[in-house]
């Protein structure tokens, strides 16, 4: 990589660590912030989220996460697109219920205007 592509990966992996940090957080202004107008947010069971409504349950406190550890193995830019691929253990109550997640994740980031934001994230339980 070279020194820009370096620095944009490292921009990237910040935002992808303050992401998981607003969840924690429940600070749904900085999620807001973070991700795109467009955004496609795939859970686990196949549900999926629109900017709206994913930004939304965090301010109804559909869920409490507890504890998120997001190790990224790697980031692919093209252009204006930035790919993560990573993994997410978490524990969090959803429903009254405390919940574990394991997962390897596919998060798109897309700069726009110079701004980088999240544009999609789909998380599959690990094997």
């Amino acid at each position: 990589m070279t020194g820009q592509a370096i620095d944009t990966a490292e921009t990237i992996r910040l935002l992808d660590r303050k992401r998981f940090e607003a969840l924690i957080a429940q600070d749904a202004d900085a999620l807001a912030e973070l991700c795109h107008p467009e955004l496609v947010l795939t859970h686990t069971n196949g549900a999926t989220e629109t900017y709206e409504s994913y930004i939304r349950k965090l301010r109804d406190r559909v869920w409490d996460f507890h504890r998120i550890d997001h190790p990224v193995h790697r980031i692919s830019l093209a252009g204006d697109t930035a790919v993560v691929l990573g993994e997410m253990e978490a524990d969090f109550t959803a429903g009254g219920e405390p919940k574990h997640l394991s997962n390897v994740t596919l998060a798109v980031w897309v700069r726009e205007d110079g701004k980088w934001r999240l544009l999609a994230f789909h998380p599959t339980p690990k094997q």
